[in-house]
């Protein structure tokens, strides 16, 4: 076991961190003056254009005359609108997680011949390297999932023959092995924590080469391995639309970052599993079943919208659930009116909240989201279109299919590698250069002092700070 301590004394760590308090943090006011765009976004909310992409578009409003007008969300894989490709699945009653993967992947719509090849090529590639899954997962158990899997994708290089070769060939076939084996990575680490934290039983199911990725999920993290094929297909639709997102979006990004820097696939992919971690992007999916459990606990009558709506208000105060002010699930940066994802989510979620008895869940999560505009404007005064997005009902889907919340974000890596990979395979073909923006300097220019005279920055005298605002003004 790693310790936590350090050697500091409580004294020096305070005496630090009060000085990194002091040089660190710049003005506000700088960015602005310097137009620079915090978070890569316009004052309006919308993205920085960093680069093209025939990959995914995520349309949430347009512009006119400089106005930004809401309109009915809209995803696009390639051209083909998600409520589309999940529609066709369904009617034809198959999966449709492989069909997005190729799409992503190739650009195209596969013929029943390309995609029966392809499934077989995915069944094939399931399989973890010898004595990886011993090595790699079982001597260092984790307690978060997505940072194993962050890691086992790194190690993965050691098991390749070519692990640099960006060469369009080789990283294709790196894509389709990293899509394949990710699943089996996830559920291994997951068995690996249950018996190392939980002190539960952990059980290692043989993979089957033929089943789909969402049966072989459902087959690994099921002590009895049974489920039906509804449930199978439940999950197949989020994986669908969990796997990709436009090239704006963090994890995508930053793959695409790593990816201009001539690095090998399993950097570039573990990045963007590091990204998806973080609580302002995959990690959010937590945040909301621990948001409804807390409502559950603390309002008077969740099934009572009075109450609820009341609750809501304490949330954006800041005087419940964990004290953000945030409605987690509510809100997006590019849709306004409608998130197409959590549209398809929540009619699954009713069809099984009540066929699994759970309706006044479901019930609890609609009226949030029909209550949360109306509370966001009477308490903060602002009237702007607020929707669900998929995170509103994704957890809660999970939850009906029995997944622990240990597996929320990993599923989500598990789905969107498929864009991470079409997103570094694009980068490699289209474009050249590092992608490299610039930081404007604001630090103090100083003239060196012997360490015999030096002073803390404690014993500074205020004009320390206004020689800084008369240097960058």
């Amino acid at each position: 076991m790693i310790s936590n301590s350090t050697p500091l004394t409580k004294e020096n760590m305070d005496f630090l961190l009060n000085n990194i308090k002091k040089v660190d943090p710049i003005n506000p006011k700088y960015f602005e003056k310097y137009n620079v765009k915090k978070g890569l976004r316009n004052s309006d909310g919308t993205g920085v254009m960093a680069g093209l992409t025939r990959i995914c578009s995520v349309d949430g409003y347009h512009i006119l005359d400089g106005e930004k007008i809401p309109h009915e969300g809209h995803l696009f894989y390639r051209g083909y609108e998600i409520t589309d490709l999940v529609s066709n699945a369904q009617e034809e009653n198959r999966f449709g997680f492989e069909e997005v993967v190729w799409l992503l992947i190739f650009g195209f719509l596969p013929t029943r011949e390309q995609l029966d090849m392809f499934m077989d090529i995915l069944g094939k590639c399931r399989e973890l390297p010898e004595d990886f899954s011993e090595d790699m997962i079982m001597k260092a158990p984790s307690k978060d999932i997505m940072n194993k899997l962050a890691r086992s994708v790194l190690a993965l290089y050691s098991y390749d023959d070519n692990p640099d070769d960006i060469s369009l060939e080789n990283v294709i076939r790196q894509s389709i092995q990293l899509i394949a084996r990710l699943p089996a990575i996830m559920s291994y680490s997951y068995q690996v924590k249950r018996r190392h934290y939980y002190g539960k039983s952990m059980y290692i199911h043989p993979i089957k080469p033929q089943q789909r990725t969402a049966e072989c999920i459902l087959n690994s993290i099921r002590s009895d391995r049974k489920f039906t094929r509804e449930e199978a297909l439940l999950l197949d639709t989020c994986l669908m639309i969990h796997a990709e997102h436009g090239g704006g979006n963090n994890s995508s990004f930053a793959t695409r970052v790593l990816t201009s820097s001539g690095t090998d696939t399993y950097a570039a992919i573990s990045a963007g599993i590091g990204s998806l971690k973080g609580p302002r992007h995959g990690g959010a999916s937590l945040k909301v079943p621990a948001m409804f459990e807390d409502i559950k606990e603390n309002c008077k009558d969740y099934t009572n919208e009075a109450d609820i709506e009341d609750y809501l208000v304490k949330i954006i105060k800041k005087e419940a659930n964990d004290r953000s002010g945030l409605i987690y699930g509510m809100g997006h940066a590019v849709y306004t009116l409608s998130d197409p994802r959590a549209v398809i989510l929540k009619r699954e979620a009713k069809k099984f909240a009540e066929q699994k008895g759970m309706m006044d869940d479901f019930y609890l999560i609609d009226a949030v989201e029909r209550l949360t505009p109306k509370v966001f404007s009477e308490v903060k005064g602002i009237n702007k279109p607020i929707c669900a997005n998929v995170d509103l009902y994704s957890g809660f889907i999970y939850k009906l299919l029995g997944i622990p919340s240990d597996l929320y974000a990993p599923l989500f890596s598990i789905a969107r590698v498929a864009g991470w990979c079409a997103h570094r395979i694009e980068e490699i073909t289209t474009s050249n250069k590092i992608i490299r923006p610039a930081y404007k300097s604001v630090a103090v220019p100083g003239e060196y002092i012997k360490i015999s005279e030096r002073k803390s920055l404690s014993d500074l005298d205020s004009s320390y700070i206004p020689a800084f605002e008369r240097i960058t003004k």
